[in-house]
């Protein structure tokens, strides 16, 4: 089952893509910002179980398994280009979430990505999107279609004008109302102990 995601009218699908093809081509997508939008608490991603099984028992995590994105990220910044995220989260937060912020997003924050946190509820009254996507300059929106279990589907191209305005304005906001990862992290008292049951 497909989750739905809402961004306002949906206007013309120039193109249905494969992730692995938008990856392939990411950094020649923008010439100078790119943002990201992530509005899942669980992701199935296939470099990420190792990791997140690792963390789950108790173990330590190896920080290799993050070093292909930071090294994308590195190349980003040297090229003066932005990146820029920001997650909704809901709260308290899952496991899956605690991972995340304390063995993904560091390694990104420190190669030069803007990671930024929002819980649900001040996202929604914010008036945020609740979509995945990634926004390329102003001029290209890739919205990302997953799966009830965190699974990517597919990913639609946009270069609809009001679409793109609507993503705009939802990457404003979100950069304006989400708080910086580490921020956040030391807020909330994340880390790396299990939260006991009640």
């Amino acid at each position: 089952m497909q989750v739905s995601v809402y961004l306002g009218h949906m206007g013309n699908v120039n193109s249905v893509i494969t992730l692995e093809q938008l990856a392939q081509d990411f950094t020649s997508l923008f010439t100078r910002r790119v943002f990201r939008l992530e509005a899942l608490d669980y992701y199935d991603a296939p470099n990420e179980r190792e990791p997140l099984a690792r963390f789950r028992a108790g173990e330590p995590v190896d920080p290799a398994w993050r070093e292909p994105w930071k090294k994308l990220v590195t190349e980003v910044r040297k090229s003066g280009r932005i990146m820029e995220r920001v997650h909704i989260v809901s709260e308290p937060v899952s496991e899956y979430t605690r991972f995340s912020l304390l063995h993904g997003y560091p390694a990104s924050v420190e190669a030069g990505e803007d990671v930024r946190i929002i819980s649900r509820a001040a996202a929604a009254a914010s008036g945020l999107p609740t979509a995945d996507y990634w926004l390329f300059d102003d001029d290209l929106l890739a919205m990302l279609v997953y799966e009830t279990d965190g699974r990517i589907r597919i990913v639609r191209l946009y270069r609809d004008e009001d679409f793109l305005e609507r993503a705009q304005r939802g990457r404003d906001k979100a950069m304006r109302f989400a708080v910086p990862l580490a921020q956040y992290v030391a807020e909330h008292k994340i880390s790396n102990e299990r939260t006991k049951a009640a």
